[in-house]
């Protein structure tokens, strides 16, 4: 693992918002960025990696949802939290121009705007937990609720 080359987003935000984190790049050269093959390149737990989803409510309403990387969003735990009747994992193609991030690069911190955000609960079991640093082969390690502090968000229970 390298120290990242490259200031992303989520790492300028990090540090005007005093977050303590540390990152990681890792290869992707071999195309596997799945939640196992990042946790072994990480030498972590894949409970401890966490991804970031981005889901739309009917009124166009936007929410992020923070689960563990190998397990999934359960949608009607996430349409709990967000208060919503029902709530959708927006189109690949639409997170892009949403958030200013690729798919696998996905990063709760320094999205084109802040959205109402929800952690997984499972989260608070651990000291530091890894997402996405901004880009495809960063991740960044942080405190579970130092992140939630930084991008005002909240713990709840969302995954499956």
């Amino acid at each position: 693992m390298a120290k990242p080359t490259a200031k992303t987003n989520a790492l300028r935000l990090a540090e005007s918002g005093n977050l303590a984190y540390e990152a990681f790049e890792y290869d992707i050269s071999d195309g596997m960025i799945d939640a196992r093959s990042i946790a072994a390149k990480l030498g972590r737990s894949e409970d401890e990696i966490f991804k970031t989803l981005v889901a739309e409510a009917p009124g166009h309403e936007h929410f992020v949802f923070i689960v563990p990387a190998a397990g999934e969003l359960d949608l009607k735990k996430a349409a709990k939290a967000a208060q919503r009747k029902s709530i959708e994992l927006i189109p690949l193609k639409e997170l892009l121009p949403l958030t200013g991030y690729v798919h696998g690069g996905c990063s709760p911190l320094g999205m084109k705007k802040l959205f109402p955000t929800f952690l997984d609960e499972t989260a608070i079991l651990f000291d530091r937990i890894w997402v996405s640093g901004g880009r495809v082969g960063l991740n960044i390690a942080v405190s579970p609720q130092e992140l939630l502090r930084l991008i005002n968000g909240n713990f709840a229970d969302i995954a499956k």
